[in-house]
């Protein structure tokens, strides 16, 4: 049953204050987080040509649709959306493309979604069995129906879905609202980094969406005080196009400038906070963008394993993937990612230790080493989800063989006013749980840096007619404002080609 959100707010609010009275961080410390931090970030961020053959594989899925389709002005526009659009991709990243037709898409019928997905599924069989591509893979089943194919290429794996025009303007409103504070944007990259790094960042295997990662970490800008971000019913107060959510950006210039907080402190009290709301999930307490604030909620009578509300449609959970043993596991993630900070903070492990704990790195989890004068530490991904931290683990005697000696668990299941006060006790006393084992882009589309441009031989090597980089893959596309870096409009009548001599 969940509580009233007053209740839940002042919980949270206690819960989240006790952990950051017993954890204070010194200066000189969140220098050194600082730092560390800004490096992951640096050296994470994707480069030229990261985004140029991402451009190349949209010309050349757009030239694939005008195969099946034919020239003309009902074939379809392949749109990119999601982290892409969001400009929080890495090298590794997925890039998520929708085939628009120039129609309503709420009146776009789900049988004919996946007969447009086949459509495209033969052709990509037909350039996998000449080596162009691997991995084509239809999923038809989905909530979202969508195709899998990688370029063999480049190795970048497209997921294509058709009409995802709430995809396309949820990526589009959160990359303008990025332009408020740079934390944002910086801090979004990080976590998703980070949830990464832990295999918690997937709703196919039920821990979180890229989408739910993004809007924590807005919400926990929105909760600072003061606040970083404004709630984001003032930001959408007269509508969602994007062309008039760029236009209410005035109305938010400096914003957060009174909040001088680093990203180091922003990184750190965000796990802290969502650490202290751990045991308020199944209360129903909900983080809401929309209201900038912890709320209550239900969907469809019951509570979520985490409520994050989507901020276009309320009625919607972003987190509703998320599992019940998947939900422990992050929670796990959560917990020790932040023991491995102090460890940082007390002077038990360096910086770069800590890099490869919290973001990954060269080594595999079972090769990282430990350092010295520390307890063996576990590599979260190999955690077994066997209940609480708090297990402790005792020798006991049993039955006719007295002599024989037996390992069990006892659970024990704090209470949530007495769970926080004891979270990181280990830290203190020096002894740790058992379980434990131990260059940003000048401009986000650069078309100067040819990130527009063609890739030589890559439309071709797939079969299909290249198109001038000039022409812009033969959509005539309007970009919103010259503040989005050039990010290509879809909904503001870019929908259909203009004329090119083919000849």
């Amino acid at each position: 049953m969940a509580l009233r959100t007053k209740v839940l707010q002042k919980k949270a609010e206690k819960f989240e204050a006790k952990q950051l009275e017993v954890h204070k961080v010194s200066k000189e410390h969140v220098s050194a987080l600082e730092s560390l931090l800004q490096d992951v970030y640096d050296t994470r961020r994707p480069k030229a040509k990261d985004y140029k053959v991402r451009r190349e594989l949209i010309c050349v899925f757009n030239e694939i649709a005008k195969e099946i389709y034919g020239n003309s002005r009902k074939a379809p526009v392949v749109v990119e959306f999601g982290s892409f659009v969001m400009d929080l991709f890495s090298a590794t990243s997925d890039l998520d493309l929708s085939v628009n037709f120039n129609t309503n898409a709420d009146n776009f019928p789900r049988e004919r979604k996946i007969q447009t997905l086949r459509k495209f599924a033969r052709k990509l069989y037909f350039l996998q069995s000449k080596g162009h591509v691997y991995g084509v893979i239809p999923i038809t089943t989905a909530k979202v129906p969508i195709v899998k194919v990688i370029d063999r290429g480049t190795g970048v794996e497209c997921d294509i879905s058709v009409e995802n025009r709430d995809g396309i303007l949820k990526s589009q409103i959160i990359h303008i609202i990025s332009s408020i504070d740079e934390r944002f944007h910086k801090l979004s990259f990080l976590m998703k980094n980070w949830a990464k790094a832990h295999n918690i960042n997937s709703s196919k295997n039920k821990t979180l969406n890229s989408l739910s990662i993004i809007l924590l970490v807005a919400f926990h800008l929105q909760t600072r005080k003061p606040p970083i971000l404004p709630p984001f019913s003032a930001i959408l107060k007269d509508g969602t196009n994007p062309e008039t959510v760029m236009k209410s950006m005035a109305n938010f210039v400096n914003y957060g400038k009174g909040n001088k907080e680093s990203l180091a402190e922003l990184f750190f009290t965000l796990l802290i906070k969502l650490f202290s709301v751990e045991k308020l999930w199944q209360k129903g307490i909900c983080a809401s963008t929309c209201e900038g604030s912890w709320i209550s909620k239900t969907w469809n009578s019951k509570v979520a394993c985490i409520s994050v509300e989507d901020f276009t449609d309320q009625s919607q959970n972003c987190a509703r993937a998320v599992g019940q043993a998947e939900m422990k596991r992050i929670s796990k993630c959560i917990e020790i990612s932040l023991q491995y900070v102090f460890f940082l903070l007390d002077g038990k492990i360096g910086g770069l230790k800590l890099k490869e704990l919290l973001f990954g790195g060269k080594n595999t989890p079972s090769s990282l080493p430990i350092p010295k004068g520390i307890p063996q530490l576990q590599q979260v991904a190999a955690l077994p989800d066997n209940g609480s931290y708090s297990n402790l683990s005792r020798t006991v005697l049993t039955g006719k063989k007295r002599k024989q000696k037996t390992n069990v668990i006892i659970k024990k299941k704090p209470t949530v006013e007495t769970q926080h006060a004891t979270l990181f006790e280990s830290r203190n006393r020096a002894q740790q749980v058992a379980g434990w084992d131990g260059a940003y882009p000048e401009t986000q589309y650069d078309m100067a840096r040819g990130r527009g441009g063609a890739q030589p031989g890559t439309a071709a090597c797939w079969g299909v007619a290249p198109q001038s980089a000039t022409a812009g893959c033969g959509l005539a596309r309007q970009p919103i404002s010259t503040s989005w870096g050039g990010v290509h409009q879809p909904l503001a009548g870019g929908w259909e080609r203009t004329q090119q001599d083919r000849s």
